[in-house]
């Protein structure tokens, strides 16, 4: 048998090693940028053209590099950041493995001009494919100029793979945030096709976190600050108004590299417990110093992943401090540690007299049901309570809670908004929200573009962060068909002066919110389904919202037109049969 193991030519291991750190043109940008960081750029700007694929630019007044060390950048496992094993295990620079130039040169064509402070001319390189093609001296600012052309040119099945403009400049946004979150006292810039998408200036953590997420963040944030010695935590957590149902406002830090953590993201969760309606996700920006031998951050080659030496620590950490911080801003309960409880044994009363300062009562709700999908809380079931309690004033049409009438259904509402109802010699118990929220969406199938619209007396304004600008930009074209009248009259001021006939006034901002809260749309189809989705969930009502019975029947009678159905498509229940039968043998 003949010899069949060969070695692979050059071009080949650098663009089988390009397919691990260049998965996008975001991974560029990211490489790049972090490069710049590493030159200590006090000034970075990133230039984009049709979403990275034709240009990514990096621009940066660092302190460049020589004309060796510029030619030896592009060669594999060449690095000026490690020199020996034991450097691995302590990396303080993000770059470090000698692999991202070599790797985006096999698939692009790349040009580099540079210059160090020192240097009385700069120099300039050429290199497509992979192979080098000339270097020659140049007259260039100090720091160094990066030029990315027309990524994966050679590797069209690579190009053919990446996502439309939209997704693949969501992706970018996403890198280039990662890295002015964690340097404040950096500027920015980012354009796109000529445009000026983000201009941030050197400045403090809080307002790095308003000029990239929008104003309306800024009275929702709460700092996060905790020293233990070996380890720092600090930066900021969103009130739970500040939460959403998608990620993407998740952000952690570890001695200025970001990093994921489904791990720590479940100790943020669970210091919100209690605090969050289900499927949300709490929005923060936190940050951990630690000595960089107790943190491997050499485990994924997009270097997102990392390893703690005292995970389960800094897990324990992250959850007492974010809890002990809400509770400090009367966002939720807490115990103050910081505060002498001597001090604060007695109270003042308004005689002068003092009296034992008591801890405050634990409530148990004892009417809790697990049909139930959002719980109702005693006060509100007191206030429920209370407000059918029968009078000699009552509406007719309201109904009694405690004496069951003779309707001609029998049809009788209970006190956890759930109503009772007999249907061929059966009673069921109804969820009249689902009910009423598949009535609504079988009612839209009909939905049409040719949506009438109601022009607004006074304009509403909403306030976008750039990533919710971009957004609009990707789905502007379709909104006048849909009864939507806006443009963006300031910066980041989407002025709204007409919404489709049926959508309130009061429920415009939230709608907005809803539909810039998707990721991406990939399609016009997916946003059109996305948009009804939204449109029936706004128009949806809890069972707490049929009170009267005449709503409730004419409810039951258009969900009878639709065969009475059982389940919504998530599979939930509309209603369930009571085993009557059972209920007697409790007697």
């Amino acid at each position: 048998m003949s010899d069949i193991i060969k070695l692979l030519p050059d071009h080949v291991a650098n663009q089988i090693a390009a397919g691990e750190v260049v998965q996008r043109p975001a991974s560029i940008v990211k490489e790049l940028m972090e490069n710049a960081i590493d030159a200590h750029a006090t000034k970075i700007e990133l230039i984009i053209r049709d979403a990275g694929k034709n240009l990514i630019q990096v621009v940066d007044n660092g302190s460049g590099m020589s004309d060796t060390d510029a030619r030896l950048a592009f060669e594999r496992h060449a690095t000026s950041k490690i020199h020996c094993t034991e450097d691995i295990f302590r990396i303080s620079t993000k770059g470090f493995r000698g692999e991202a130039l070599a790797s985006i040169a096999a698939v692009a064509q790349v040009e580099l001009r540079t210059k160090t402070a020192e240097s009385l001319t700069g120099t300039n390189i050429y290199i497509e494919g992979g192979g080098f093609q000339f270097q020659e001296p140049i007259q260039t600012a100090v720091g160094s100029n990066f030029l990315v052309k027309n990524l994966f040119y050679n590797v069209p099945a690579r190009r053919k793979f990446l996502k439309n403009n939209n997704v693949e400049f969501r992706h970018i946004i996403d890198e280039f945030q990662r890295v002015a979150l964690a340097h404040e006292n950096v500027d920015f810039e980012l354009f796109h096709n000529d445009d000026l998408i983000f201009r941030l200036r050197k400045s403090g953590l809080l307002q790095r976190i308003v000029e990239i997420f929008g104003r309306k963040l800024h009275p929702l944030l709460v700092p996060i600050k905790e020293d233990l010695g070996w380890v720092k935590l600090s930066g900021f957590a969103a009130k739970p108004e500040g939460a959403k149902k998608v990620r993407g406002e998740q952000f952690f830090f570890v001695n200025g590299r970001y990093f994921r953590s489904p791990y720590y993201n479940k100790a943020v969760q669970e210091a919100f417990e209690g605090l969050l309606l289900p499927g949300y996700i709490p929005t923060f920006f936190l940050f951990l110093e630690l000595d960089p031998e107790k943190v491997d951050v050499n485990i994924h080659p997009q270097k997102t992943e990392v390893k703690f030496e005292d995970e389960n620590l800094i897990f324990a950490l992250l959850r007492s401090t974010i809890k002990k911080a809400l509770g400090i801003y009367n966002v939720a309960p807490s115990l103050d540690f910081e505060k002498d409880m001597s001090l604060e044994a007695f109270v003042q009363q308004k005689n002068g007299s003092s009296a034992i300062f008591r801890a405050p009562e634990i409530t148990v709700d004892r009417d809790y049901n697990p049909f139930l999908e959002e719980r109702i809380v005693p006060s509100e079931q007191a206030a429920l309570l209370e407000m059918y309690q029968p009078t000699a004033s009552a509406e007719p049409s309201k109904i009694n809670l405690f004496e069951e009438e003779d309707f001609d259904e029998d049809l009788m509402r209970l006190p956890n908004g759930y109503w009772l109802y007999n249907k061929n010699g059966k009673t069921l118990m109804l969820d009249l929200g689902r009910m009423h929220r598949l009535v609504v969406s079988e009612r839209n199938q009909k939905f049409t573009k040719n949506t009438e619209r109601h022009t607004l007396l006074f304009s509403l304004e909403y306030h976008m962060n750039e990533t919710e600008k971009n957004k609009f930009r990707s789905i502007k074209k379709f909104l006048p068909a849909l009864g939507f009248e806006m443009i963006i009259a300031n910066d980041n001021v989407l002025r709204i002066d007409a919404v489709p006939e049926g959508l309130k006034e009061s429920q415009v901002m939230k709608f907005m919110e809803q539909l810039f809260e998707i990721l991406e749309y990939r399609t016009e189809d997916e946003f059109m389904q996305f948009y009804q989705n939204q449109w029936n969930k706004i128009h949806s009502k809890s069972r707490f919202d049929f009170l009267y019975k005449a709503d409730a029947e004419q409810l039951i009678k258009d969900f009878s037109a639709l065969g009475f159905p059982e389940y919504l498509p998530s599979g939930k229940r509309c209603y369930i049969e009571l085993p009557l039968d059972d209920l007697k043998n409790k007697f």
